[in-house]
């Protein structure tokens, strides 16, 4: 028993101190152990991942999926669900109503696929976070617009894309907006007196948006004006407070 131990008596000593030291080790104990064999963690597989993150999504759970597929990409970026997971981490961003963060995940995919067969939905999704923040027509304007130019760039770019009659009545929204918060601009400006201001914006109105639902009353308003006869009325009983569905705006073929 003696020579076995002086047999292995480096052994004892190293696996004596292992022990000693192991409270003392604190998470370092269980990665030191999970190198060893004893313990370990499997992590998920790719597969696992982009499974898990379908399902949250398909069950509206987008901040679960957000995660899910983020883990993908940081331990798989370059296996054969990366385009899923990107693309699906840019659609959890959009239905979470974080639009700002969105529509860069949307162009960033864009940008590094541009060949990708879901590019006109990329596209079109990018509108949409911009028309998303479109707010009441006494709020800047920005945003209409981003959203006419997004949505027209997907038509010029795939004209007969499944997206094409949505993307066009998001833009007749969006325009009427504009015409909208231009008429807003003019009343206000008519109210308190400064009409030359508000008859150069009711002029541009009726050149840039003679389509618009709030054109006929621009023409009233700026006939008014140009008669010297304005019509000192309340200027908000009229306002809408958001844009109309799009299926009520469907364009003419």
């Amino acid at each position: 028993m003696q020579t076995l131990f002086l047999k292995h008596k480096h052994l004892f000593i190293c696996l004596m101190i292992f022990f000693l030291l192991l409270p003392l080790t604190g998470c370092s104990k269980n990665n030191f152990m999970s190198s060893l064999g004893f313990g370990s963690k499997t992590e998920d597989s790719v597969e696992s991942l982009a499974m898990k993150g379908l399902d949250y999504y398909e069950h509206g759970k987008y901040d679960k999926a957000k995660k899910s597929f983020e883990t993908l990409l940081n331990r798989y970026p370059f296996s054969e669900y990366s385009l899923l997971a990107e693309l699906k981490v840019a659609d959890s961003t959009f239905y979470l109503e974080e639009y700002e963060e969105a529509v860069l995940q949307y162009m960033d995919f864009e940008e590094r696929h541009p060949t990708n067969e879901a590019i006109p939905y990329v596209m079109f999704q990018t509108g949409m976070c911009y028309y998303k923040q479109i707010d009441t027509i006494d709020r800047d304007a920005g945003n209409a617009t981003n959203a006419i130019y997004s949505f027209s760039k997907l038509l010029r770019a795939f004209p007969n894309s499944s997206y094409q009659d949505e993307a066009m009545t998001r833009i007749k929204a969006a325009r009427n907006f504009l015409a909208n918060h231009e008429f807003y601009v003019a009343s206000y400006s008519e109210r308190t007196g400064a009409y030359e201001e508000a008859e150069a914006r009711l002029e541009y109105l009726l050149k840039e948006y003679p389509e618009s639902t709030i054109a006929p009353q621009a023409k009233i308003l700026l006939e008014q004006l140009k008669s010297d006869n304005p019509p000192g009325r309340s200027t908000f009983g009229w306002l809408p407070q958001k844009l109309p569905d799009w299926e009520d705006l469907t364009p003419e073929k």
